[in-house]
């Protein structure tokens, strides 16, 4: 299939022209990523890095950046050294070479992202609360097929989503910041394709905590809508809605979607999917949407709102996207991933679907609405 040429160039993965000594550096990086990464967070963590912000341009020295952490020089010494070679801060100008009591650091525009920028910020935190600790579980949760690293939250589960209510409140915050901060964005250009049909009725599968489902409402005064999930996520939904003051308008199916014996409401205007396909395997996407076909009527607009790894503006999102992706091997699930455009499609058409529409590039992060029917 032909690249578009509104997304990042494909032929970097059909080319190795880096030169050996640089692949030797790049491989390093991947050999200490683990501890690095920890250097980072600590900084974080210890507000080193923000007091390097507040320095400014004037810089500041390992020996303020310890009183202010209270920690040692010492320590603040390497962690400042690993982030000079990771290019996450800088020296000052005036910095004199070789004399570390005069070496004053100030941000570099790496530290900056790590501070500032809302999607580096949103994947950091997740990774370090929700999959860090289980990653080291990835090479058996691809063996087994199964989220071996979600035991370290507890051995009950077996997938993230039976979770949620339950995790501890940092992970949780974690979690669901990351979850909202994609899908959210895409909202405000996605509610004008959605009701360009002004459907009265519409299935919010996978609903989680009922963003959408209240975004729809407060979109259209006529709406109503019905959110299918976990009783878990559900209940909490419930509870927005009624605050929201749309109890009247949000009605709610739980149970498993997977479960053969789930069905879903009948006849609906609208089916909408919001970063939901990704939490399952193409064969399970595939019995999902056979139960929307039955659900459907010919002339049930079904919306797919996904962020798709080759459908990025920026090669920085994609490797995002790719990296998701071992969250749901090891953590979420064990058998989905971030798909790619070709690959989703064809598993919705496989269930009688076809493809009406696509809109790529929505909000900030680039997410793809697809729209189906019926064939």
């Amino acid at each position: 299939m032909k690249q578009d040429s509104s997304f990042f160039n494909y032929d970097k993965f059909k080319t190795d022209n880096i030169r050996a000594v640089d692949a030797k550096f790049e491989a390093q990086k991947i050999a200490f990523a683990p501890m690095c990464y920890q250097a980072i967070r600590t900084m974080l963590e210890l507000g080193m890095m923000q007091a390097i912000n507040d320095a400014g341009d004037a810089g500041i020295t390992r020996k303020e950046l310890a009183e202010k952490a209270k920690i040692s020089e010492y320590g603040a010494g390497v962690l400042c050294e690993m982030a000079l070679g990771m290019n996450v801060i800088k020296l000052s100008q005036d910095s004199e070479a070789g004399s570390a009591d005069k070496e004053k650091f100030v941000i570099g525009k790496i530290g900056w992202m790590l501070l500032e920028d809302d999607l580096t910020k949103v994947n950091f935190w997740f990774t370090n609360d929700i999959c860090y600790e289980g990653a080291w579980k990835l090479k058996e949760s691809i063996i087994n097929g199964k989220p071996e690293g979600l035991k370290v939250f507890g051995d009950q589960w077996t997938t993230v989503y039976e979770a949620l209510s339950t995790l501890p409140d940092k992970p949780k915050k974690s979690w669901f910041e990351f979850d909202h901060f994609y899908s959210d964005i895409a909202f405000p250009e996605a509610l004008p394709i959605v009701f360009a049909e002004k459907p009265k009725t519409m299935l919010d599968i996978g609903g989680n905590t009922g963003k959408w489902s209240l975004a729809c409402c407060r979109y259209n005064p006529d709406v109503k809508m019905t959110i299918v999930d976990l009783p878990g996520q559900a209940n909490v939904a419930k509870k927005n809605a009624a605050e929201a003051g749309f109890a009247d308008r949000i009605d709610f199916s739980m149970g498993n979607v997977l479960d053969d014996t789930t069905k879903l409401p009948e006849n609906p205007d609208a089916v909408w999917m919001s970063q939901f396909l990704d939490c399952f395997s193409l064969k399970q996407i595939v019995k999902i949407l056979k139960k929307v076909y039955e659900a459907a009527t010919p002339e049930t607009n079904v919306f797919v709102l996904e962020p798709l790894w080759d459908k990025q503006r920026f090669e920085a999102s994609s490797y995002s996207l790719q990296a998701t992706s071992l969250y749901f091997t090891c953590i979420a699930n064990g058998n989905s991933k971030m798909y790619r455009y070709e690959e989703l499609v064809n598993a919705i058409g496989e269930a009688g679907f076809e493809l009406k529409t696509a809109h790529h590039n929505l909000g900030s992060n680039a997410y793809s609405l697809l729209v189906f029917r019926k064939k």
